[in-house]
């Protein structure tokens, strides 16, 4: 059984795979070098270790959240003498499906959901907008990076039972439901904001009929499947134009 020790040095260095990032075999160095405490933990010699880390410098990629649930199935499978054909298959099959699901809720929405709600806070003149941004987008990717490591140590070929359990795309799906509400919710503090503009900026506009106008129109654009992305810069743009 591995020490605590070792496992965590794993994980650690796992956090750091996009660091080494590059167009020949994406992010084989950063798992290789993720694997190098397992090559300590056991002392081979130099051919071995050199055989251990060419098999883990063939090409993978995949999201890098979820690399880490990859590692910790590959770390137990080597621990009990996986065959290096057996490895190099499973991370071929869980490289794929895992970079769909990743880019589908952090990439898609959750990222997406965080940044509209730091631009709430940022609205409200407080410098802790950055801070907001990291409370909501960091406790999720850390929990399933940390337990799909472990989870896919424990369970070695079936930790993939546990990011299939976590059903990310369907909680994907809840996020983007809930991000047009929350830009409903940016775009009213931004008329307020606006509103409290001295009256001889825009004296001629009737702010709250154009603000009603707004939103009806971004409620639409939702409606019309534009992008909340799109929508969110294009009403940034707009405070800014109005601003000026």
């Amino acid at each position: 059984m591995m020490n605590g020790s070792t496992l965590l040095g794993i994980f650690f260095r796992s956090l750091t795979i996009q660091v080494s990032f590059n167009f020949w075999r994406m992010q084989n160095l950063g798992f290789a070098f993720a694997m190098l405490p397992l090559i300590r933990h056991r002392e081979g010699d130099q051919v071995r270790v050199a055989a251990f880390l060419s098999s883990h410098l063939q090409m993978f990629n995949t999201h890098p959240y979820l690399a880490s649930p990859v590692i910790g199935s590959v770390t137990g499978i080597e621990e009990d003498g996986g065959v290096p054909e057996t490895v190099e298959d499973l991370k071929r099959v869980l490289m794929g499906p895992y970079a769909a699901i990743g880019d589908s809720f952090f990439w898609g929405a959750l990222r997406s959901f965080s940044a509209v709600g730091a631009v709430i806070v940022a609205f409200t003149g407080t410098l802790t907008a950055p801070l907001a941004f990291l409370l909501l987008y960091t406790p999720a990717q850390l929990w399933v990076r940390g337990m799909g490591f472990l989870e896919g140590y424990h369970r070695r070929r079936n930790g993939i039972d546990f990011i299939r359990g976590l059903d990310l795309p369907g909680t994907a799906g809840k996020v983007r439901l809930l991000l047009p509400i929350l830009i409903g919710v940016l775009a009213a503090v931004a008329v307020e904001m606006t509103c409290r503009l001295p009256q001889h900026v825009l004296p001629e506009i009737p702010l709250r009929a154009a603000a009603a106008v707004f939103l009806i129109l971004t409620f639409l654009g939702v409606r019309k499947g534009i992008s909340q992305v799109k929508i969110l810069y294009g009403m940034a743009i707009i405070c800014m134009v109005i601003s000026f």
